[in-house]
């Protein structure tokens, strides 16, 4: 049993607990996914992102995270993002929420994503970012949390190189969570990267890349 089956109860509490960070961050990703497109998230937990930005499937390997999740409304699977069971081309866009940075193999997941977006379909990578506000308490605070002690924190560089290399072009970015942590208030989300701990990358899959390149 993973650490998410373990901590369900606690890792679904946090959304009530800390409902205006949840609210800033579900303020700006909403701006982005379209209920009337066909969408997956992967490492979809307990459904707090899909059933409220209309992402019709959801993917994970904890059980219980998943249980929670098809009582939200979503359709559910438990599934590696590492081998999805889908066709090619069929999501007009793959979301990840705070997922990339528990990852095993993000290349081998940013791969899957190419394959089963169609030509044009959009990969939305939401993450803390790891020089911010927020990734630098969570680093320092690590060993407090049964999830973040085995998170790897990236940078927007980072994240960036890795779609490059699995086939995507950079379409934009989007932040919030400007302040420091602790202080929790409603916050309007801007465009870029530069200020935000809450980090958007948004990639656009091409159909011209044939050969993907490996890290």
């Amino acid at each position: 049993m993973n650490i998410f089956d373990l901590n369900v109860e606690r890792y679904d509490s946090w959304f009530n607990i800390h409902n205006i960070i949840y609210k800033n961050e579900l303020k700006m990703l909403s701006s982005f996914t379209k209920e009337d497109l066909y969408g997956i998230e992967i490492g979809v937990g307990t459904g707090r992102f899909a059933s409220e930005l209309g992402t019709r499937i959801g993917i994970d390997i904890s059980l219980n995270m998943l249980r929670i999740a098809r009582r939200r409304g979503v359709e559910v699977i438990y599934a590696n993002g590492e081998r999805m069971p889908f066709k090619d081309s069929v999501f007009d866009y793959v979301s990840m929420i705070v997922t990339i940075c528990f990852l095993e193999d993000p290349y081998k997941v940013l791969r899957e994503s190419h394959r089963v977006l169609s030509d044009g379909g959009r990969v939305y990578i939401a993450f803390i970012e790891r020089n911010s506000k927020y990734g630098i308490y969570y680093h320092k605070n690590r060993q407090v949390s049964p999830f973040y002690v085995r998170a790897n924190f990236y940078t927007v560089q980072e994240i960036e190189d890795m779609l490059k290399k699995t086939g995507f072009m950079i379409e934009g970015y989007a932040q919030t969570l400007f302040h420091e942590p602790g202080v929790e208030i409603e916050e309007e989300w801007e465009y870029g990267y530069d200020r935000g701990s809450f980090v958007l990358v948004i990639g656009e899959k091409s159909g011209d890349h044939k050969d993907l390149k490996t890290h």
